[in-house]
């Protein structure tokens, strides 16, 4: 039976859904929830942990057991964005280029946007081909946050 637990995160409450099979989804609430799950079953625990250290900084990937729902091509999508290096970004374009089509790029920026395990399956990391940054379910905000928390390089302030 799938289960849902709520941790709260610098960019808002996440919901992390999943059963013995996997997580089958994580986003982030607009609900105007603010408590977090006091209790966390052995399921979802693992992936609350993990989360929660990404956000701490003390983790850059994940390996979490996942089950989300989707097309084939969705999910070949999806395993491509799993390969995207911490810390680093690549276009619609290149995804594209890596099924072995350039002409997919919209369906792949289609289904990187229907991604149902926000930040641990990293669409955050896909940008424009010309460096913008594009379309984000969670808002672009959030997006400019996850991709500054991943760059290894932090700017100084000098004031």
């Amino acid at each position: 039976m799938s289960e849902t637990v709520f941790i709260k995160t610098p960019l808002g409450v996440a919901s992390i859904t999943g059963d013995e099979n996997g997580v089958t989804k994580i986003s982030i609430t607009e609900d105007g929830r603010e408590n977090p799950s006091t209790q966390i079953s052995d399921v979802l625990k693992d992936a609350a942990h993990q989360l929660q250290d990404y956000f701490d900084g003390k983790r850059n990937e994940f390996n979490i057991k996942l089950n989300p729902s989707g097309t084939d091509f969705q999910k070949k999508v999806w395993k491509e964005l799993t390969k995207i290096p911490f810390g680093k970004t690549v276009s619609y374009l290149d995804i594209a280029k890596q099924l072995g089509d350039p002409k997919c790029i919209r369906a792949a920026a289609s289904a990187n946007g229907k991604n149902p395990l926000w930040v641990v399956i990293p669409c955050h990391r896909v940008i424009g081909s010309d460096g913008s940054l594009t379309g984000y379910a969670g808002g672009l905000w959030r997006k400019k946050w996850l991709l500054d928390h991943e760059n290894p390089v932090k700017q100084q302030s000098l004031f």
